[in-house]
């Protein structure tokens, strides 16, 4: 059963986890992988490039990230849930794309039941083409 679907479910603030997600993002320009506080809130997560895109050099990858942490403005195309966790852009010419998924722990194994608590959520944002979906 999907979270918050039963009535004891605690429903997700999507809100926070916009603002988690938005927090996550903009220390990547100077913090890749590890954990970090912004606003207090400890947020844990690390980042992942698909090959064809860490192929590009770390140049190219930290140009990624900078335009990733750089993102101010989400499409209702690229963000139906409100969860500021996927987008597009062009990146030294090619199109890039990013995703940022929740996990429960660093083992990667199941997505987070809490996804709005920072101390059970973990996340992963990938790097990719569009083509390497």
């Amino acid at each position: 059963m999907p979270i918050g679907t039963s009535p004891t479910d605690p429903v997700p603030d999507a809100a926070r986890i916009a603002a988690q997600n938005d927090a996550f993002r903009r220390r990547m320009g100077s913090v890749v992988a590890g954990a970090f506080h912004p606003g207090g809130a400890e947020l844990h997560g690390r980042v992942f490039a698909t090959a064809p895109v860490a192929a590009r050099g770390r140049p190219f990858v930290l140009a990624c990230l900078h335009a990733v942490a750089a993102v101010t403005v989400f499409p209702p195309e690229d963000d139906p849930d409100g969860l500021r966790d996927f987008g597009a852009m062009g990146v030294e010419g090619a199109r890039v794309w990013w995703k940022i998924d929740l996990y429960s722990d660093d083992r990667l194994e199941w997505g987070s039941e809490r996804p709005d608590d920072p101390a059970r959520t973990y996340r992963v944002l990938m790097l990719l083409f569009p083509e390497d979906w």
